[in-house]
């Protein structure tokens, strides 16, 4: 066992990164493109 690396490490330690919220940008965005295609469909063809 060597004392420098623990056998059980914290969430934060265990990733090891950072979360900037890159990703709920773009699925927010995503949908926000989905919903406007759609109402732009609705209205085209209706």
């Amino acid at each position: 066992m060597d004392p420098n690396h623990p056998d059980h490490l914290t969430g934060t330690e265990a990733r090891a990164g950072t979360t900037p919220g890159v990703a709920r940008v773009a699925l927010f965005g995503g949908l926000t493109l989905v919903i406007i295609a759609f109402a732009i469909i609705y209205f085209v063809a209706g």
